[in-house]
């Protein structure tokens, strides 16, 4: 257990329930490859929470923040990684690719790839330096210090992970029973270039930030 551990679940809760890139990446894929596209890309995001959660604690974060090449190169591939999912959500929308018989044609079981999916949610999450951010400042708070920081932070991860994967997962089964409603309509092309703008813009957002 963690100090204060009531304050912290309310918290992580409602910051987990605040929209962002990785609510943004779940509906993308779950609109991509069903519920269980959506629900495995919500298994890597939230997986990477241990990656943050171990690297805050062994004060590695602060490193990378004292590191100003270290963070920028962090923040470039984060950025660059966002803009490519979002490129290839548009380039899908306009129909260059395979796109306009996947947004057509029922979902099957094909279109799912489970690698990818934890893939691409896993690398969103771990170069995702907002993350980094809100763990070396948010964990700290809570962590007894006559006892392991490592195991309470793993500990603060393991809560935010299971409070992310239903909250993810609920938002997948919600995606996939709206689009079952007009997967045959253009809606369903409109659906995957609005979330490839959106990627693009916070991978674009990452790139103009000002660096350390």
């Amino acid at each position: 257990m963690i100090e204060q551990f009531w304050t912290f679940l309310f918290a992580i809760t409602l910051l987990t329930l605040f929209p962002g890139v990785d609510s943004l990446l779940v509906v993308r894929n779950a609109s991509r490859g069903g519920w269980k596209d959506g629900i495995a890309t919500s298994t890597g995001i939230c997986s990477g929470l241990f990656v943050h959660a171990l690297v805050s604690a062994l004060g590695i974060s602060a490193l990378l923040l004292q590191s100003a090449v270290a963070f920028n190169i962090l923040k470039l591939l984060g950025g660059g990684y966002l803009f490519w999912l979002g490129g290839c959500s548009l380039w899908r929308a306009l129909g260059k690719g395979q796109s306009l018989s996947v947004a057509t044609q029922p979902v099957t079981a094909r279109q799912f790839q489970l690698s990818r999916s934890l893939a691409e949610g896993f690398i969103s999450n771990v170069f995702n330096p907002k993350t980094l951010f809100f763990y070396m400042a948010f964990l700290p708070q809570f962590i007894d210090p006559a006892r392991s920081a490592v195991l309470q932070s793993l500990f603060m991860a393991a809560v935010h992970f299971g409070i992310g994967m239903v909250y993810q997962s609920l938002l997948a089964l919600l995606v996939c029973r709206v689009s079952g409603w007009f997967k045959r309509s253009p809606l369903s092309r409109t659906l995957e270039g609005v979330t490839g703008a959106v990627l693009v813009l916070f991978g674009l957002r990452i790139f103009l930030q000002r660096r350390i």
